[in-house]
């Protein structure tokens, strides 16, 4: 079996990337262990053709047009000739990619395509209530109808996904990212009780609930003095070009007075330092206004960390309120605040909390158990035995 994957984000050295590009990187590292052949397909960080070959997986990084207002056709052209040529060396039998992936991808006799539901276009549209980019709903209408089969990675955005997209009675199963559970595991490092961490990894912007976060902790403060905020990931820019962490340190920290001093931007970290950043931590939080999955949640939950997620959109999915973790409103600063206090105040119990959320992801999120049923669904697909 060889399983092509179309994506930009696959993990690079010295470049952020994004959830997907974790998930490929996992998936496709466990699917190699298990015999089976991996390609990742995608256009490249920097001004050239490239190929690694990382833990058993062959990465094509593809060199990006620069034509203005052609780019999506040169681009488009240059990955259908790169699966073509690797497709003529070794067979492809799947190619995956996420929701608009297909759109200008020419479909090859013999490769089955699939679509994993990580979020789209139209679903942050209905998110963030905004209208939808004709140019992009276009591509991924164009893309929909293009795939055999479709992956949702929740319940939540398989269900918010058909409001706006049809799945063409096509085959859709339902299977949850996994988690590399040997990777993120406890690691014996002593959090002193005067650094009382809060740690938030992710890209920093609006939708991820960074302001709401920052908002909260003056609360915090209030109760626990001697506590920090965090906070790790790339910045998310405006359309003009500017940026979001700019706006947050000119508009948001004044106000804070000298509680600012308190919350450190680290920028974005390389996936190998990922462990470290969340051993380090008191309590990890994830206030996102909207998430499909919520990876890195189950991340520091497999540390045993106590966790304090969303309760919009999947977060029920992943946790069980007050048993595995924390479920919080991400728009109001206070509720925010409750839950971090609380882990805070109740370290005995926090841990406790945070031992039972790594059984549950051993037990339901665990890529030993997730890769075999994504390798019977993608035999399923490929035998045609819908």
């Amino acid at each position: 079996m060889h399983i092509c994957f179309l994506t930009n984000e696959y993990p690079k050295k010295g470049f952020p990337h994004g959830g997907i590009g974790s998930f490929v990187q996992t998936l496709g590292r466990t699917l190699v262990q298990q015999g089976i052949e991996v390609s990742v397909v995608g256009l490249n960080y920097t001004p050239n053709d490239e190929h690694q070959l990382l833990d058993g997986v062959n990465v094509y990084r593809l060199k990006k047009s620069k034509v203005k207002g052609l780019a999506w056709f040169f681009n488009s052209k240059a990955i259908n000739r790169k699966i073509a040529t690797i497709h003529k060396q070794q067979p492809i039998d799947i190619a995956e990619g996420a929701e608009l992936s297909l759109a200008f991808i020419k479909k090859v006799k013999n490769i089955k395509y699939i679509i994993r539901l990580h979020g789209g276009h139209h679903f942050f549209a209905e998110a963030e209530n905004r209208g939808i980019n004709t140019w992009k709903g276009f591509q991924e209408k164009r893309s929909f109808q293009k795939a055999d089969a479709f992956i949702a990675v929740s319940q939540y955005v398989k269900t918010h996904t058909e409001k706006y997209l049809s799945y063409h009675n096509k085959p859709i199963v339902y299977l949850n990212n996994p988690v590399d559970t040997d990777f993120f595991r406890p690691i014996d490092k002593v959090v002193s009780e005067l650094e009382n961490k809060i740690v938030f990894v992710g890209t920093v912007c609006e939708k991820k609930g960074v302001r709401q976060l920052i908002q909260s902790f003056p609360l915090v403060k209030n109760e626990i003095p001697k506590t920090t905020l965090e906070i790790y990931g790339r910045d998310w820019l405006f359309p003009d070009g500017s940026s979001y962490i700019q706006m947050l340190k000119e508009t948001e920290l004044p106000q804070l007075g000298k509680t600012a001093k308190d919350i450190h931007f680290h920028g974005a970290i390389p996936f190998t330092e990922i462990t470290e950043v969340y051993a380090k931590a008191a309590v990890c939080v994830f206030p996102s206004h909207m998430e499909t999955f919520g990876l890195v949640a189950l991340e520091a939950m497999a540390m045993q960390k106590a966790v304090v997620f969303t309760n919009k959109g999947p977060g029920s999915e992943i946790i069980m309120d007050g048993k595995t973790g924390f479920l919080c409103n991400p728009n109001n600063p206070s509720a925010i605040a409750e839950k971090i206090i609380w882990a805070l105040s109740h370290k005995s119990e926090a841990r406790q909390i945070g031992i039972k959320a790594r059984k549950e992801v051993l037990n339901n999120f665990n890529v030993k158990i997730l890769i075999q049923k994504n390798i019977q669904f993608y035999s399923k697909i490929i035998s045609g035995k819908n």
